[in-house]
């Protein structure tokens, strides 16, 4: 059962217990970095983000939020040096986690949740931004309570190579859930933002130190060896 000649040995060596189970362990807190999907005064999913926000820097988080006001379409004429895009690049480079918090409109996410995201690179140069860190997803919604904006989140994140965690909350009928301070109010629902923020913690932590072991892949290996290979053939017949 362990005849395997397709793979390569040089490049298999198993699984190294020390990088998996005891990496050296960061002492800085924990970045996480939010984004929401409405500029609305009085947005539901900017006031649910704020929530977390503050239940995430009780839990020890460094946490920012970046304000999408200004951020362009994405092929607009506009390229990463944009002001607005260079401020999320960078942001997503700094965190080692993610809430993203947008409305259901139509029965999906915004377009400009959806936009914040398509402005971050699978990879920026040879760093891939987004690969490795842990996300949390969230919805608001004016009527019934759905779950197609986490859904779809969901898969977003899964492209983003990021580590989605299992649990997620989606708020309905968000404008009886909130006061006039923009404060919401004690509930299940806000129980449950309680229990996704905690649960993006203990999962940041668990991973942030052994994210670059969890997502290192034998095909990239093998690629990257034949990639060397081929330089050093080129580089010895020049």
């Amino acid at each position: 059962m362990s005849d395997t000649p397709n793979i390569d040995e040089a490049l298999f060596p198993g699984i190294d217990g020390d990088r998996l189970f005891a990496p050296p362990q960061s002492t800085h807190p924990p970045r996480i970095l939010i984004l929401y999907g409405s500029l609305r005064a009085r947005s539901f999913s900017r006031l649910a983000a704020e929530e977390a926000a503050r239940i995430l820097t009780r839990l020890g988080a460094e946490v920012r939020l970046f304000n999408p006001s200004g951020l362009p379409q994405v092929d607009d004429g506009v390229d990463a040096t944009h002001p607005k895009v260079r401020e999320l690049r960078d942001l997503t480079a700094w965190c080692e986690g993610m809430v993203w918090s947008s409305p259901e409109r139509h029965g999906a996410m915004t377009g400009l949740m959806k936009t914040q995201i398509d402005w971050i690179p699978l990879s920026e140069g040879a760093v891939r931004p987004t690969q490795g860190k842990t996300l949390a997803v969230m919805q608001v919604s004016g009527g019934s309570q759905s779950f197609n904006a986490v859904n779809q989140m969901r898969v977003l994140g899964r492209w983003m190579r990021m580590l989605t965690i299992p649990n997620q909350s989606s708020i309905p009928k968000a404008f009886q859930e909130f006061d006039e301070a923009g404060r919401m109010r004690p509930s299940p629902l806000y129980d449950r933002i309680v229990d996704v923020m905690e649960e993006l913690m203990k999962f940041t932590l668990l991973t942030r130190d052994r994210a670059d072991y969890l997502v290192d892949r034998y095909s990239e290996r093998k690629e990257s060896a034949e990639a060397l290979m081929k330089r050093v053939n080129l580089s010895a017949a020049t």
